[in-house]
């Protein structure tokens, strides 16, 4: 197995970051430095540290949990706010989040150990599809929705989605359903902003195979085998 990919699984960092690790001589293969990208290690045989410290690959474990709004997706906050790690077991303060939601939004999240598969499904070319259901101010109109789905100038370039419809009318307010296949900063928000329509509450319920369904607010479960290989397949991305 390729070093930096040995690094991914054991979810030290992702293959990019692992990369940097190793050119940057911070990593250790049975005691001697290695700084060459491609160096191969067996993990039955081979002893990996990073800064000294080893790093063994885990057993693969993936979860998904239903973040409640007002709960931060970061490790550790320096305002002393509540992360995801708040809300989940002790023992899981090893997984990686696959994407963030910001503070409001709430929904479904994957934590993983794989760094390999969280970084392939992250990946642009993969082209994973993200499902929200976002309540905003005012009556959406189908020509609103045609904006979503033609695309809106944001001002880290342009951003469309690739499916939109109304779930909900109401006198005041709409609840509409978003596809995206990015997942840049705060997007859906600032594409319905772009739009004339403020977002009152957002909810993520699928990221590429896998649906948020009846879990709630700060509940969270083990993924099956089955939904880990779809996710697998969804990571390969439409090329492949």
């Amino acid at each position: 197995m390729r070093l930096q990919k040995y690094l991914s699984r054991a979810g030290a960092a992702s293959r990019r970051q692992a990369e940097h690790l190793i050119e940057g001589g911070r990593v250790q293969v049975n005691g001697e430095v290695v700084t060459v990208l491609g160096s191969r290690v067996d993990p039955e045989r081979d002893q990996v540290a990073l800064d000294g410290r080893p790093v063994e690959l885990l057993a693969p474990r993936f979860i998904v949990l239903h973040k409640p709004p007002g709960v931060l997706t970061t490790e550790r906050d320096m305002r002393g706010r509540r992360t995801v790690y708040d809300v989940l077991p002790e023992d899981m303060v090893g997984l990686r989040y696959v994407g963030r939601l910001d503070l409001p939004t709430e929904g479904l999240l994957i934590l993983t150990n794989d760094g390999d598969l969280a970084s392939r499904l992250l990946h642009p070319s993969a082209e994973v599809e993200r499902e929200y259901e976002a309540t905003v101010k005012g009556v959406v109109s189908a020509e609103t929705l045609k904006r979503l789905t033609t695309g809106v100038d944001l001002e880290d370039g342009p951003a469309r989605a690739l499916r939109a419809a109304t779930l909900e009318r109401l006198e005041r307010s709409s609840r509409i359903s978003l596809v995206l296949t990015e997942g840049r900063n705060r997007e859906v928000r600032r594409m319905l902003r772009a739009v004339g329509h403020e977002v009152l509450a957002l909810l993520r319920i699928r990221f590429g195979s896998l649906e948020l369904g009846g879990l709630g607010r700060g509940e969270w479960r083990e993924l099956t085998e089955d939904e880990v290989l779809a996710l697998r397949v969804c990571a390969r991305g439409p090329a492949e």
